[in-house]
């Protein structure tokens, strides 16, 4: 029995020099043993990201409202045309006929008319005549009416003629019309930035209006359409700075406003995206209609902010894993080396850009060291993990 009391108090005593060693060790662990960067001023910038296509911002699609062969082409790719301007000829031809044939049958309608109305005079004055005849028995009753039956059917006849006249205008006036549309002009001062037909090409416009030119109004105003996912649109506001990059010009950074969020959806394979114009000045006319743009859109930002690297809310010194933080406010906790020791310190977070994040209340400030990782971890290759907030 006294033997087991022995143990036991040997255990007790060992276990008591454990917790001792162990508080000796943590409280004088060397402060090299971790990765620090300070909590610095810096200029925060939140944005989203997105891919679109820069365009002009007004483009006329031209096309034809008649049928025919292409007999002239006087607009080719790059050309500054003015409204009114000819840009293409159909073959005139058959529309001429039809136009001296509806022209002709107009002139033997107004002829008609000419000879029913002298018909007209005619069975009038036999009516006025025959009628005071009929009372004195030189004329029957029976052919006195006959007489206003003839005059009231060359009435009708006038009235039919004048109708006729009028849908013989009718069908010359559309005659004129196809003629006029043999003619393709531009509806805008613009520049051409497509051209699909040729000379001898044949056009039909039966089904569906073929798109003959595209036609810019003003290039130095260009736009880009950027999809945006419908996670990211929600912090898209109209007004908000943007910015983008083409490949044509790698190391240029072309600067825009977001213009308008057009709320029709985009769902392509279950994906929904949005449509979001960027307006773009293009004075020295470098962007070009369909370029491929890289874009930021710039949805909150901070200057002179107080912000530590985002791994420090991510990392806890006792092994424990810290909150993952967000762009959202509410209290977080950093870790701070005072007097050699890791100290917790809560904090209260704003925005931040994917690598650091504002500090926007708690007992931090400007200088402090925070802890974002251990000093000589290895990462899976075997090699020292080094914090990409070591130098910050």
């Amino acid at each position: 029995m006294q033997n087991q009391k022995t143990i036991g108090l040997f255990a007790v005593a060992a276990v008591a020099l454990l917790a001792l060693g162990a508080t000796w060790l943590w409280r004088g662990r060397d402060p090299g043993a971790f990765v620090t960067a300070p909590a610095a001023r810096v200029d925060l910038v939140r944005a989203i990201s997105a891919t679109g296509a820069v365009n002009p911002v007004v483009i006329v699609q031209v096309g034809t409202y008649v049928s025919g062969p292409i007999t002239e082409i006087n607009c080719d790719f790059n050309t500054e045309v003015a409204a009114g301007q000819r840009c293409a000829l159909i073959d005139q031809r058959p529309y001429r006929v039809a136009l001296d044939q509806a022209r002709a049958n107009l002139e033997a309608a107004e002829a008609q008319l000419v000879k029913d109305r002298a018909s007209l005079d005619y069975t009038r004055r036999v009516h006025e005549s025959n009628r005071g005849m009929v009372e004195t028995g030189a004329v029957s009753r029976r052919e006195a009416d006959n007489d206003l039956s003839n005059y009231e059917q060359a009435q009708a006849q006038v009235k039919l003629d004048e109708a006729t006249i009028a849908q013989r205008k009718a069908a010359l006036d559309a005659a004129q019309v196809n003629l006029d549309y043999t003619e393709i002009v531009s509806p805008v001062d613009g520049i051409v930035v497509a051209r699909n037909v040729d000379v001898g090409q044949t056009v039909a416009a039966s089904f569906q209006t073929p798109t003959l030119f595209l036609i810019a109004r003003d290039l130095t105003k260009m736009q880009v359409d950027a999809s945006v996912s419908e996670s990211d649109v929600g912090g898209v506001k109209v007004g908000q700075r943007a910015e983008f990059t083409v490949e044509a010009f790698p190391a240029r950074t072309f600067a825009g406003q977001v213009a308008q969020i057009r709320q029709a959806p985009i769902t392509v394979q279950n994906v929904v995206t949005y449509d979001v114009v960027i307006g773009v000045d293009n004075g020295d006319l470098a962007l070009l209609p369909g370029m491929t743009a890289n874009v930021r859109v710039v949805t909150d930002e901070r200057d002179g902010a107080l912000a530590v690297p985002l791994q420090a809310l991510r990392f806890d010194p006792r092994g424990a894993a810290g909150d993952h933080p967000s762009a959202q406010s509410g209290a977080k906790q950093v870790w701070v080396m005072r007097d050699s020791e890791p100290v917790a310190v809560a904090v209260q977070v704003g925005i931040d850009d994917g690598t650091s994040v504002e500090i926007t209340g708690g007992d931090l400030q400007a200088g402090d060291r925070v802890l974002v990782d251990r000093a000589g971890q290895r990462g899976r290759s075997g090699e020292p993990r080094r914090s990409p907030f070591a130098a910050f």
